[in-house]
């Protein structure tokens, strides 16, 4: 169930609806899997990610801030989590404005539960 949250405003909302895109569709970011998980092979990565994909359990309590930016997602007993960060357009600060796709740069990290 997707609850938006306390946090509720334009900015928040085009900043969910952006980080929602990058993890739905795989497009509209970069998307960097953790050596641990890229050793898993092609056959998981694709597990891992339809998972990602379609994760939905976003509430108040592990969403605090309604940005969606933030799962963990189980296959076969074992725990992955994704994470989406924002840069600036040069990946060398965080951006100034996430609800801004023209100033921001998505990543969303796929990683073993214990890597984080």
């Amino acid at each position: 169930m997707t609850d938006p949250g306390p946090c509720a405003t334009p900015e928040v909302d085009r900043t969910r609806a952006l980080n929602d895109a990058l993890r739905t569709s795989l497009s509209g970011g970069s998307v960097m899997l953790t050596r641990a998980v890229a050793a898993l092979g092609a056959e998981a990565q694709c597990e891992i990610l339809e998972a990602v994909k379609c994760y939905d359990g976003f509430d108040a309590a592990n969403d605090p801030y309604g940005e969606h930016d933030f799962g963990a997602v189980e296959i076969k007993g074992t725990r992955f989590f994704f994470k989406i960060d924002y840069y600036d357009r040069d990946y060398a600060l965080a951006s100034t404005d996430p609800a801004d796709e023209n100033v921001t740069c998505r990543v969303m990290t796929i990683m073993l539960a214990e890597d984080y």
